[in-house]
């Protein structure tokens, strides 16, 4: 199966795999006679209910994380190790898991608890700034992500191979441009990416477009893991593909709309 999204890019290849595992190879037969052998373990296969369920209990661990990290962790210079550490944490696992290619839940759900911490302090400092600004985002994150389900259940989106190929092209090229105004931070050059100006607003949108976009890729894939009849376990990676891209509109929300408010 091809794939349609960089962090769900080999889960075909490795679902596969998977399957070959538990079937008979060429030239090798059953016991006849007395009795059959044991049978081949069967495979149960993933279905869109169980990438709903575990993207929810990813979503519910990223909620409780954030809510303690919103609790516990002081506003000021004390969040700064809290930040960092939680952001280096889920950087490392989600880059793993993808790689990888871990379906293990617990691994999962370790980075969806990182995430959690990691977007408990991000928007308790927000919120400190900018009140109201949490609800706001939260209601434009999900508003989207329901509005591009919602599309492409109504085929006005579909992934086609064009179109896969530009959004994951948008994705590298955004990802390239953050990359290079936090490393052009540090030298003491401001490309305007990120400092609340005309700019800033216009890349946050662009950022917000492509994000939501990368959700017509997960729903796509889904589909056709269900199709292939994909391993239950690779549900986690479809969960994980699809909280990635909820945890990235969320912050770009934040930024966009702290602009406006400042």
């Amino acid at each position: 199966m091809e794939s349609r999204n960089p962090v769900l890019s080999r889960l075909g290849e490795a679902a596969q795999r998977e399957l070959a595992g538990t079937a008979p190879q060429a030239g090798q037969a059953y016991p006849t006679g007395a009795g059959f052998g044991a049978a081949p373990p069967q495979v149960a296969p993933m279905s869109i209910d169980d990438v709903v369920v575990r993207t929810v209990g990813l979503l519910a661990l990223v909620a409780v994380a954030g809510g303690v990290a919103w609790q516990t962790v002081p506003v000021g210079a004390g969040a700064l190790p809290w930040l960092i550490g939680a952001a280096v944490a889920g950087l490392v696992l989600g880059l793993v898991i993808s790689f990888a290619r871990i379906t293990n839940p617990l691994v999962i759900g370790l980075y969806a608890l990182c995430e959690g911490v990691f977007l408990g302090v991000v928007s308790r400092l927000f919120e400190a700034s900018y009140p109201g600004i949490v609800v706001q985002a939260a209601i434009g994150t999900f508003g989207t992500f329901f509005l591009m389900a919602a599309l492409y259940r109504a085929r006005f989106l579909r992934a086609t191979p064009r179109f896969t190929k530009i959004v994951i092209g948008a994705v590298i090229g955004v990802c390239g441009l953050m990359l290079a105004n936090l490393l052009l931070g540090f030298a003491g050059v401001n490309l305007g990416l990120r400092d609340g100006g005309p700019l800033a607003i216009g890349f946050s949108v662009v950022c917000i477009a492509v994000a939501a976009l990368t959700f017509v890729l997960d729903f796509h894939q889904v589909e056709e893991a269900v199709r292939y009849g994909l391993p239950r376990k690779f549900a986690w990676s479809c969960a994980f593909g699809i909280v990635v891209g909820l945890v990235w509109l969320y912050l770009e929300f934040l930024r966009l709309i702290s602009y406006f408010r400042d």
